[in-house]
Formats: structure tokens, sequence, C-alpha cells
């Protein structure tokens, strides 16, 4: 039975093995598989210098785009590219650095799992429902993100085709605006840098899913651990009527289970916090901008095929934060949910010692276990529409001063 538990957990992280395996990070640590940590690590090592030559160069194609006077919608091109780069490299960076508190974040909700011992089809549905959802969520984000790089790494290619028809004409196009100490559009190195930039996307999206699916795996186990606890809660009492002495020593006994039930989720709860605060503080400081910038170059540019390929970033940029924001609600709603528990469990037939324990119970529920921006902001989805406003003030602002005829 303890082995089927503890499937829940790795059943929802195997979802996650291929993206772990090409971003070369890892959130589950056995003292059998060091060979396979090192492994990782130096893929991690080759993805990071193998982006961030990628990243310095369109730093300076944008640097140098100002200088010389490139035109607006120039260099708001590349613009999102490179905070979709620095938030890839932030996210990946922190898993790396809180390895230890993942490890020590997965092993106490495989502990929680293992610990419940009753099995019943409340219970069951509870998980399964979660699982459900949460397992259609990651490959929903997977397939969007590989519709993103296929549709932002073919349509140069594409648009060759397209030139070539029309012109007779081969005019070497590259994914992204970045500047090589080389001519990158000749015959000669076209094709490796064509190759380059490629990989330098996929493992922007996969740094980014990495973290974010983990994020949300936790939050969805956290989530039915604290509706699992909602219910044994609202069951401790099992009869209408009060209570002999015995059953109340039972009573309190099993209440006193729930109660480090309960101290252990919060504890759980703030390690996710510590893991992932600094992150999703540039995550919610750079989304506005992000936001702002893609839906612009929607609108001002006139090549269709770029304009779709902006569209779809867009729309992965709105789920990324979306979700991000979607799973902390999650998170903070269910642990504020176990006060109804206690409110509900029947306490006017228990006696004024567990009475007094689960009024504790329920001050400490006042105070939610919610991730923030570094303490700046809570992650719910009030903040996804406050960064959802101001997108597009910053949009507008950003209309209003453009002139085509001058841009």
């Amino acid at each position: 039975m303890e082995d089927r538990k503890r499937n829940y957990i790795n059943e929802s992280i195997k979802k996650m093995n291929f993206i772990l395996l090409c971003s070369g990070l890892v959130v589950q640590d056995k003292t059998h598989a060091q060979i396979k940590k090192t492994k990782s690590r130096l893929i991690y090592i080759f993805n990071f210098l193998w982006l961030n030559t990628d990243l310095l160069g369109a730093i300076c194609w944008f640097i140098d785009g100002i200088k010389n006077g490139k035109t607006f919608v120039e260099v708001t091109y590349i613009a999102p590219c490179i905070i979709f780069s620095f938030l890839a490299n932030i996210k990946a960076i922190f898993i790396i650095y809180y390895e230890s508190n993942i490890r020590d974040l997965i092993n106490g909700l495989l502990e929680l799992e293992a610990r419940v011992e009753k099995v019943d089809v409340k219970r069951d549905g509870l998980r399964r429902d979660a699982l459900n959802f949460l397992h259609f969520i990651l490959k929903s984000s997977f397939v969007l993100n590989l519709v993103l790089l296929i549709v932002f790494t073919t349509g140069p290619s594409i648009m060759i085709v397209m030139i070539y028809v029309k012109t007779k004409e081969v005019d070497l196009l590259l994914p992204f605006l970045i500047k090589y100490p080389f001519d990158s559009h000749d015959i000669h190195y076209w094709p490796f840098v064509y190759v380059h930039q490629f990989w330098s996307a996929t493992i922007v999206l996969v740094n980014i899913c990495s973290a974010d699916h983990l994020l949300y795996v936790c939050c969805t186990h956290l989530r039915v651990q604290f509706r699992l606890l909602q219910y044994d809660l609202s069951n401790i009492v099992k009869k209408n009527n009060f209570l002999s002495n015995h059953d109340l020593g039972l009573v309190e006994g099993e209440l006193v289970e729930l109660i480090k039930w309960h101290q252990a989720l919060i504890r759980l709860s703030n390690n996710l916090e510590i893991i992932y605060s600094k992150s999703i503080l540039y995550n919610f400081v750079s989304s506005s901008v992000l936001i702002c910038l893609t839906g612009f170059n929607v609108v001002a540019i006139q090549n269709v095929a770029f304009a779709i390929m902006f569209l779809v970033f867009l729309t992965a940029s709105l789920l990324q934060i979306y979700l991000l924001c979607f799973f902390g609600d999650l998170l903070m709603k269910s642990s504020m949910e176990v006060r109804d528990a206690v409110y509900n469990c029947k306490w006017y037939y228990l006696n004024a010692k567990i009475r007094k324990n689960l009024i504790i119970v329920n001050s400490r529920t006042q105070e939610p276990c919610k991730l923030t921006a570094f303490g700046f902001s809570d992650v719910n989805r009030r903040a996804f529409m406050s960064i959802l406003s101001s997108s597009w003030s910053y949009f507008a602002l950003l209309k209003t001063i453009y002139n085509p005829a001058k841009n």
C-alpha cells in the first residue's frame, strides 16, 4: 500500500523526465545515482554556456541597434527574447541553488503520502481528480511551448522559401537578431548559427518548463494533502452526541496526529516559498514588460508570419504567468479552507481541552500558506490581474508614442 501511495508523487515527476533531462536539472537525488547527477550537471553547464553566448550576442545587437538608429520595431523584436532568456537562467539557477530544499520538499510529500493509512473512495477521488488536472496542465503547457519553439525556429526557413519563390533570391534569415564576430548570414556559417539558435531557444523553454512544472506538481500535491487533512478534521467526531472519556481520548490522539500533519504541511509550504520567491519576483517584474512588448510586436510588425510568431509567444507568456498565479492561488485557498473543516468537525461534542487545541489550529489557518514574489506580492489570481493591468498601461503608452512614419 505504501508503494501505491508514494507513486502519486513519483507519477507526477515522471511526467517531467524529458524536460529535466534536456535542461540538466535534478529534482530527485538518490545516493546510488551520483553518476547520473554528475551527467545532468554537465548537461546544465553545457546548456548554460551555449545559451548565454547567444544571449550576450542578443544584448550586443540590442545596444548597437539603439546606437545605430535601428527601427523601434526591430529593437522591440529582440527585447522579449532577452527578457525570456534571463528568466530561464534565473529559474534554472535557483533550482540548482535550492536543490537540498527541493529534495527535502519532495521527500516530505512522499512521507506524508506514506503516512495516510486510510484509503477510501472519497480520498482516492480527491487525489485522482487533482492528478488528472495536473497532468493535463503539464501536457498542455509542454505542447504550447513546443508549438512556440517550432513556430519561432521554422518561421525563418519558411520565409526564405517564400522570398525565393517570389524573387528568385536567397535571403538567409535567422530566428533571432544576434550579433556575432563573423557574418552569420554567410552560407558557410549560417547552418551552424541556425542550429545554435534553435538549441538556445530549446534551452530557454526547457529551463522555464522544468522550474514551472515542478512548482505545479508541488502546489498540487500540497493542495491534495490540505484537502485530505480537511476531510479527516471534518470527520474526527463520528457520533452525533457527547463522547465518552474513552472516545474523547481517541479523538484527542487523532487530533494530535492531524496537528502534526498540519505543521508538516506548513513547513513544506514555507520550503516551497523559499525555493521560488526570488525567481517569482523577477517573473512578476518582467512579465508586464514582456507581455507589453510582445503584444506591441503583434500589432506593429507588418509581416504576417512574424506577427503570428509573436502571437504564439504572447499566448505562451500569458499562460506561463497565469498558471504560476493559478497554482499559487490553489495552495493559498486550500490552506485557508482548513478553518472550515475545524468549524464543521462537531467541536461542540468535545471537551474544553480538545476545543482549545482546535481554536489554536483555527488561529493558525488565518495566515495562509502562500507563495510570494520575495514578500512584495502574493502569488494568486489577483496578482495576475495586476500584471495584466500594468501590461495594458505600458502597451497603451507604447502605442501612443510609437509613430510608424518615424520608426
